[in-house]
């Protein structure tokens, strides 16, 4: 989903733009036109003032002069208008407030069809600059185009049959003497807690591993070097929590997520590089890398929960200017340096 104002990437919940701050336009199940009516009732808002919702006639003949071409719509806010929908809004003392009350009264007392209800919240919502997302909201070809990747992605997890494929504890046994892991190839899952408290050094993966477990390499005190390949796409919750000798990490794209205590206690970590596929990061992910210094995390990111990097004393992230990590560090009291949308995050250090 992209801003009809300025074509920034939007998430299916965003309320408004980040970057421009203008709210979202939607349309909702059973009426096409609604984002067309939403900037013309705000057109007709900011031209002749806000007190035109208090004089319902005077409000009814300019919505005919506005939206003469589309009868269902208008004759549907005609009678909200006239049912005092538009007043009873502007009495509330916050948008939530107003558009849930709004919605209550229509649907129990005027009797009317939940998604017209839905279309005349969106469209009052967005004409009195209240931010909403209706959960009618249609979906643009950039978010079908999404879930039919996703989907299609989920199709080839199930090809790979990742359950019949786990490296198990059985096979980790050996590596209770050999502290150099070398999974071999046509394995697709690392089965969870299978190297748990493991002496082990180094890692190396195949290009068939899709799926690290949870727990996988956890309190693996001597590890340093872990090579991810390019095939991986989950990482479970603590996978590497407690790998108090690991320095670097490079997590490959096309992982989504970062999950709960992933890298938690990662007490040597000073770098990790993620991905532009990431769109969230789990409680205690970072928590007490105490000497991760830098990090670069994309736009994609739209979750970061609010203690992933708590104790790390050293950390700067660095994000685009405004972005939600943006807002985040700020929040959070976390060190941040921010570059313009268009930049490359990694043009200049930190």
């Amino acid at each position: 989903m992209k801003c009809e104002n300025c074509q920034a990437e939007l998430t299916p919940t965003s309320t408004k733009c980040d970057k421009c701050g203008a709210l979202i336009l939607q349309n909702v199940e059973g009426f096409d036109n609604t984002k067309e009516i939403e900037v013309k009732l705000k057109e007709m808002l900011e031209k002749y003032g806000k007190r035109i919702v208090l004089n319902n006639l005077k409000f009814v003949a300019l919505l005919n002069d506005t939206i003469p071409e589309y009868e269902k719509e208008r004759s549907l806010l005609k009678s909200m208008i006239e049912a005092n929908v538009v007043k009873n809004m502007i009495k509330e003392e916050t948008p939530d407030m107003a558009i849930m009350k709004a919605k209550s009264y229509m649907l129990g007392k005027l009797f009317i069809a939940e998604n017209a209800a839905e279309f005349v919240v969106v469209c009052f919502a967005y004409m009195l600059n209240a931010p909403y997302v209706s959960p009618m909201r249609t979906k643009d070809e950039d978010e079908l185009k999404k879930e039919e990747e996703d989907a299609q992605e989920q199709e080839r997890f199930k090809s790979h049959n990742i359950m019949e494929k786990v490296f198990t504890k059985s096979n980790a046994l050996k590596y209770k003497i050999f502290k150099n892991v070398d999974v071999p190839e046509g394995f697709t899952m690392i089965d969870d807690f299978c190297f748990d408290k493991y002496g082990i050094k180094t890692v190396k993966l195949p290009d068939t591993i899709l799926k690290i477990g949870e727990y996988a390499f956890s309190e693996c005190k001597n590890l340093k070097g872990v090579s991810l390949p390019d095939s991986l796409r989950i990482i479970k919750q603590g996978a590497f929590s407690d790998c108090t000798r690991l320095t670097v990490i490079n997590i490959p794209q096309g992982v989504l997520e970062i999950e709960d205590n992933t890298f938690q206690f990662c007490k040597e970590l000073e770098k990790v590089e993620i991905p532009d596929s990431v769109g969230s990061i789990g409680a205690s992910a970072f928590l007490g890398c105490e000497k991760l210094k830098k990090l670069f995390l994309p736009d994609s990111i739209k979750f970061i929960d609010e203690d992933a990097f708590s104790y790390c004393p050293e950390l700067t992230i660095r994000c685009y200017a405004n972005s939600y990590v943006h807002k985040y560090c700020l929040t959070n009291g976390i060190d941040v340096e921010t570059v313009s949308i268009g930049t490359d995050l990694k043009t200049k250090q930190i």
